[in-house]
């Protein structure tokens, strides 16, 4: 979907692809171009296979530009003999697009009643117009395979969150991540949902942290500059060990850039965002699937190890649509039955209650170690992880949960130094203890992330040559390499970063390239920090995503 952010309007264009088997970019040539106006025909001539595929408006477009051969419609003259609003064009144009495929008027019929809701039955005579003054330009066959839902990035993501026990999510609308808003708007009443806009994303972070600390399993949403003014409330999430999700959609910047274009700019800054050194769990899914998969992994992650996870996306899978299989969810290998739900570790009810327990033993807590016994603190989280006394998995550094009001528990979460009951301290020897309770959980979560497919590996899996891709460079990138022979490799989980399965991922790789819509290469950078090396980049910072052809012919010059 490519459209600009003026408000004045401009020119809205979509390119839309199917064939046989998954795919995932688009291609620059096209069978149809659909034009309702003049600069669509200037704009996208060029594209066509066959220059007589264009269904256009043959009101708008001057006589002396009508293409030889294509089917112009009268829509002005057809609207008013049908008292229609001029919105409805589309609708004629959809139907005459129809014939072209060989597509039968029933079925285009049962389609439109099933998706338009406003002047059906005029949505439906219009598109009938269109039909009846078009032609067979081609006969699309049917496939043997079950229809598949076509989901966005932004809806699967919504869907995975929820699956993972998602209850409320907060928003600042922000492109392209304010669809996921709009989404779980529409379906709040269907999973009991709370779905919150307040005023600024300063707000969205702080009301989520308390959120979290009432045991709401909770995520936010935002883009770039969005998260520019999360950072403080992630930095104090991970000071004071409060989960949380956070959706990044990726668009290009600086600043404000092209709002509703596409980028891969944001890697260095997630990895780094926020003041000071705590742990955090980043994933980057490379379709819907993969989205839906690594939505629950992430809020999953964010209350087992009680740190805030980061879902990085970007414009071109957000706001994709692309047909979805739920089978193709779960990674090759897993086993069929659902992977063990990552509640919390919960507070048995025994002893003091310490909100950081599992630091070290302080004398304060010594003291109170057999002062009472309160009752278990029960609910909250979504948690079914077992319930574990006052240190906690010590050797982790994960410490048990409770929620207020838990009956004989103090909860003090803290941003200021603090601790195990939450108390503020500045002495060396508690901090360093606190400090080091923190750090561990990323030894920890790494070892988990062995356990699951954090790299992924396509196409001429044999292949010496590789192609390094991230995010939705992931669909052009299987396409082209399995067109040109290339191994492609795609972490998917980039903190921590799973150096033993990249490492086997790019064993007998001599040549390894870059893809990327950004214009440092900063996923070459990351790996490269990491100690493997990369031969080159293809980057692309235009804010339009590459095309298979395009990929193609850079690959070609550099290789």
């Amino acid at each position: 979907f490519d459209y600009g952010s003026l408000i004045r309007g401009g020119h809205n264009f979509s390119i839309v692809r199917a064939a046989p088997q998954k795919v995932a970019a688009h291609r620059d040539s096209v069978d149809f171009v659909l034009a309702l106006d003049q600069t669509t025909l200037d704009l996208h001539r060029s594209r066509l296979n066959n220059p007589a595929n264009v269904v256009f408006d043959s009101d708008a477009v001057r006589a002396d530009a009508a293409p030889a051969g294509g089917i112009g419609l009268p829509l002005r003259k057809i609207l008013q003999e049908e008292a229609a609003k001029p919105v409805m064009r589309n609708s004629c144009l959809v139907g005459a697009f129809a014939r072209c495929i060989s597509m039968d008027l029933q079925t285009l019929e049962r389609l439109l009643r099933e998706h338009v809701r406003k002047a059906t039955d005029q949505n439906v005579k219009l598109a009938s117009r269109g039909y009846e003054l078009s032609r067979e330009a081609t006969k699309l066959e049917a496939l043997s395979q079950a229809p598949l839902p076509t989901l966005t990035g932004n809806e699967a993501t919504g869907l995975g969150l929820v699956a993972a026990g998602l209850k409320t999510y907060i928003a600042y609308p922000m492109t392209p991540s304010s669809s996921l808003l709009h989404f779980l708007a529409d379906v709040a009443q269907d999973f009991s949902l709370k779905v919150i806009h307040p005023e600024n994303e300063i707000a969205v972070m702080l009301m989520a942290l308390g959120f979290s600390y009432a045991g709401d399993r909770v995520a936010v949403g935002t883009s770039g500059g969005g998260f520019c003014l999360m950072t403080e409330g992630l930095s104090l999430a991970g000071g004071a060990e409060l989960p949380v999700v956070v959706f990044v959609g990726q668009r290009p910047s600086p600043s404000t850039g092209l709002p509703t274009y596409t980028a891969q700019a944001e890697l260095n800054f997630v990895l780094s965002a926020g003041h000071g050194e705590f742990v955090r769990f980043v994933v980057a899914p490379g379709d819907p699937e993969e989205a839906f998969y690594w939505s629950k992994v992430a809020m999953d992650v964010a209350w087992k190890y009680q740190i805030p996870s980061i879902i990085l996306s970007d414009k071109t899978l957000s706001e994709g649509g692309l047909t979805f299989d739920v089978a193709e969810t779960r990674p090759a290998g897993e086993p069929a039955e659902a992977r063990p739900f990552l509640g919390p570790v919960l507070w048995d009810g025994t002893g003091a209650y310490a909100r950081y327990a599992g630091a070290g033993r302080s004398e304060s807590a010594e003291a109170e170690e057999n002062a009472h016994a309160g009752p278990s603190a029960g609910g909250g989280g979504g948690g079914t992880a077992p319930a574990a006394g006052r240190e906690g998995a010590r050797g982790t550094g994960i410490s048990p949960l409770a929620f207020p009001p838990a009956k004989g528990a103090v909860i003090k979460v803290n941003s200021y130094e603090h601790d195990e009951r939450g108390i503020t301290t500045e002495e060396a020897a508690e901090t360093s203890k606190m400090y080091e309770k923190r750090l561990r959980k990323g030894t920890y979560l790494a070892q988990e992330m062995e356990g699951y497919e954090a790299v992924r590996v396509h196409a001429r899996r044999d292949s010496d040559t590789a192609l390094l891709c991230w995010g939705s460079n992931k669909g052009v990138c299987v396409e082209v390499g399995d067109e040109l022979g290339l191994r492609v490799v795609q972490p998917v989980v980039l903190s921590p970063f799973p150096v033993r399965q990249f490492e086997s991922a790019v064993r007998g790789v001599r040549k390894l390239v870059s893809v990327e819509n950004n214009a440092t290469g900063q996923m070459a950078s990351l790996v490269k920090s990491h100690g493997f090396g990369v031969h080159g980049c293809v980057c692309k910072f235009d804010g339009r995503p590459f095309s298979c052809e395009e990929l193609e012919t850079e690959l070609k010059k550099l290789l």
